[in-house]
């Protein structure tokens, strides 16, 4: 009866360690789990709050460089163009340019494709102005049809922020 007490007891034992350490591993698996999911929700929070970061300094300088467009070409018409209006235009132009590369790496299609038409439409009119500036324009081009090119961004600016709003979860409202 010994052996049989002792093989009950060593049983007893091991059974009791058993379930200890497969309650040890089951906790900490389930810790890990956990952890995934919290960096899991980290990361999609992190990733809305670059793309939002970057549609904001986005949508604010591409109607800072379209504003910086139509005052240039007041000056043009008014006064004639002055060291200070070249420098003011180029800079709205640069920090839109700085933040469309931006986009181009964080932006997802539906955002970037109207992005990038507001891109293609600032940088033509730029040129259009930059070569009236000069008194070069292209054939066709005039004062009246830069300023109209210029208004017309203004509406592409409208879907270029609902994409992005859309993209954020935000309701649509303007």
């Amino acid at each position: 009866m010994e052996i049989g007490s002792m093989v009950i007891a060593v049983v007893g034992v091991a059974g009791t360690l058993g379930a200890t350490l497969l309650t040890q591993r089951g906790a900490a698996r389930a810790k890990r789990r956990e952890i995934e999911l919290v960096h899991g929700h980290d990361a999609v929070r992190e990733n809305l709050l670059l793309r939002r970061s970057c549609y904001v300094g986005l949508n604010r300088d591409a109607r800072q460089f379209t504003t910086a467009l139509n005052r240039h070409l007041h000056a043009m018409r008014e006064r004639g163009v002055e060291e200070a209006d070249r420098t003011a235009l180029d800079a709205a132009k640069d920090a839109f340019r700085d933040q469309y590369s931006e986009a181009q790496m964080i932006a997802p299609g539906p955002v970037l494709a109207p992005t990038t038409l507001v891109h293609h439409a600032l940088s033509d009119v730029y040129g259009q102005v930059k070569r009236l500036e000069r008194g070069e324009p292209a054939p066709g081009e005039s004062m009246e049809a830069a300023a109209e090119a210029q208004q017309g961004i203004w509406g592409s600016l409208r879907v270029m922020r609902a994409a992005m709003r859309a993209d954020l979860g935000v309701p649509d409202g303007g």
